[in-house]
């Protein structure tokens, strides 16, 4: 599949040809980041930390906190590398670093080796300086300290040459099982498509950049359908993960769903169908996903009421429960403004909503028996949805920062704390959520 790739320096977002020149400003890599991020992961790369003469780690940081990222550039010791891991990155990208005594120091899974080859040779320091080492002697010292590679062809990047794809094989071979991702040169969605069948990853950025290559088609190229009429089944689910209903993809309907970032399907009996555009019940796209067989895609939406069923609830099998539920019971209720109502009130009066909320943990912090727990919790839960529903935030927000701290490395000794702030947790190594 595509990797969309970030290059920052100084900041803003560009593209260099070979490593050197720089010929492309796209802007704000937040604003970049937000039109590649519907596909899936990114690549974020500190140009200026690989070249030593700077840093972008505040813009890294940041993307890293709002979509899944993979981050390289600069990264030179272990200690670094967990730095960045338990900031959410899903992968940390080594290059100079990649040496059996710095990977011991880390997760496997979790990492990638970067080897950068011009001509074959490795090269170091941003591209600056010759290793003496080949591509392919490095795959094999590394194959079995590392997560998977990242392997750029020097001589073709940012020069939309075309993929390498004799040396991409002997890559992907030499990687033995280990995922690979190729960069340098990828220009077209077939050479996507091709990659993905010799079982690799496509890192593309100039391509994307310059409009040779459309992110909807470098995303659709690897797709297939055992279908008569061609079409991708495509399961639509909310922010946390709940199904919604099964709808229908091809080519055309997936374009400008990505495009336009709208749940936009093909319906097999009325053609293009833009979900919302007669009823209200819009979708915004947030991101899709191919599955394994790249033969279904999911994609997540935000829904807007009464829900996604033609029969006016929130899923096609009924209304939903749970946590999204519970978060528009309340927003509604802080909409409706009846002073009657105990949400309101709570709401309105932050003392009272602090001390119920210290409360009631308090009492979960006692229970003792296993209704007792449920029912404390239940109260937490309330009280904790009230707080969120009055400053207007999203559930799907607290769940993707528990997964983010999941994926920290080092964790809290389990000491007490008596105090913690979100700029104090940032210094500090992950939580056991």
């Amino acid at each position: 599949m595509i990797v969309p790739s970030i290059d920052i320096m100084d900041g803003r977002a560009v593209q260099l040809v070979g490593g050197r020149e720089k010929v492309l400003d796209a802007g704000d890599p937040l604003a970049v980041a937000e039109r590649f991020a519907v596909v899936g992961e990114l690549a974020v790369i500190d140009l200026d930390a690989a070249l030593g003469r700077g840093s972008n780690a505040g813009v890294v940081r940041e993307l890293v906190r709002r979509h899944p990222c993979r981050v390289g550039g600069g990264i030179r010791s272990a200690a670094a590398a967990l730095e960045w891991l338990d900031a959410g990155a899903r992968q940390v990208i080594l290059g100079t670093a990649a040496r059996p005594e710095v990977l011991a120091g880390l997760p496997r899974e979790c990492v990638m080796a970067a080897l950068d080859g011009f001509d074959g040779q490795v090269v170091v320091e941003g591209w600056r300086t010759p290793t003496g080492s080949t591509v392919l002697g490095r795959l094999e010292q590394l194959k079995d300290l590392v997560g998977g590679f990242l392997v750029t062809f020097v001589e073709r990047e940012g020069r939309l040459g075309g993929v390498d794809f004799e040396t991409a094989r002997a890559v992907i071979r030499a990687a033995a099982g280990v995922p690979a991702t190729i960069a340098g040169g990828v220009t077209s969605a077939r050479e996507v498509a091709a990659l993905d069948r010799l079982g690799a990853d496509a890192q593309v950025g100039m391509a994307l950049y310059t409009g040779r290559m459309g992110l909807a088609e470098a995303f659709a190229a690897p797709l297939a359908s055992d279908r008569p009429d061609g079409l991708w089944p495509t399961v639509v689910c909310d922010p946390a993960g709940v199904a919604l209903g099964l709808a229908y993809s091809d080519a055309e309907s997936l374009a400008r769903a990505i495009g336009e970032r709208r749940g936009i399907y093909r319906s097999r009996s009325r053609g293009l169908w833009v979900k919302g555009e007669s009823s209200g019940a819009a979708q915004e796209l947030l991101r899709v996903d191919a599955d394994c067989d790249r033969d279904t895609l999911r994609f997540t939406v935000r829904q807007a009421d009464p829900g996604f069923c033609h029969r006016g609830t929130r899923t096609c099998w009924g209304e939903d429960g749970g946590l999204a539920a519970l978060e528009r019971r309340l927003r509604a209720r802080l909409a409706g403004g009846d002073p009657a109502s105990y949400t309101l009130k709570v709401a309105a009066a932050p003392e009272l909503l602090a001390a119920k909320l210290a409360e009631e943990a308090a009492e979960l912090g006692e229970a003792q028996s296993d209704d007792e727990v449920i029912w404390e919790a239940a109260d937490v839960v309330y009280f904790t949805a009230v707080a969120l529903a009055r400053r207007g935030i999203a559930w799907s927000e607290v769940l993707a920062e528990l997964d983010r701290r999941g994926r920290a490395v080092r964790r809290r000794d389990g000491s007490r704390t008596d105090a913690a702030t979100p700029a104090a947790a940032g210094s500090k190594p992950g939580g056991e959520a």
